[in-house]
């Protein structure tokens, strides 16, 4: 077995026909459809990835409740933004805190995110591909909507 390390963060979405994977990339201001030729095992297989992600990012937004800490705001002044991931994003410096509304209607805070990482996803090209890149998975997070 070979192993190497490979980026997925813009892969948003894969389908198999044809003895084929097709993955949909976003590239920021279009989106990519490339075909590899594969066995439908391949995508079974990404499909069981995908749930055993699923369930540890939902085994991790479980035991992190903010509500219960002192102190902690449960809503932050959001701001309007264009993306295709999210409807408005919203920093409390204070406690940085960083909270995205995205396009489902779901609302997560993302704890310790600094001012920095906060100001670079406010000037970001593609707040998607900088929310996949730079904060999801990086942050201890709890949904609050």
């Amino acid at each position: 077995m070979r192993l190497s390390k490979i980026d997925l963060s813009n892969l948003i979405a894969i389908s198999h026909d044809d003895d084929y994977l097709g993955l949909v990339i976003d590239r920021g201001d279009s989106l990519d459809v490339i075909e590899i030729p594969a066995p439908v095992a391949a995508y079974e297989g990404l499909q069981q990835l995908d749930a055993i992600v699923a369930s540890d990012v939902l085994a991790l937004t479980e035991t992190v409740d903010f509500n219960h800490l002192p102190g902690v705001k449960q809503t932050i002044d959001m701001h309007p933004i264009q993306s295709g991931m999210a409807n408005a994003v919203g920093y409390d410096p204070d406690r940085n805190l960083l909270q995205i509304e995205f396009k489902s209607g779901s609302v997560y805070q993302y704890e310790d995110v600094d001012a920095a990482t906060w100001r670079e996803l406010q000037t970001s090209d593609s707040a998607g591909r900088f929310f996949n890149r730079r904060i999801k998975g990086q942050y201890r997070s709890c949904q609050v909507d």
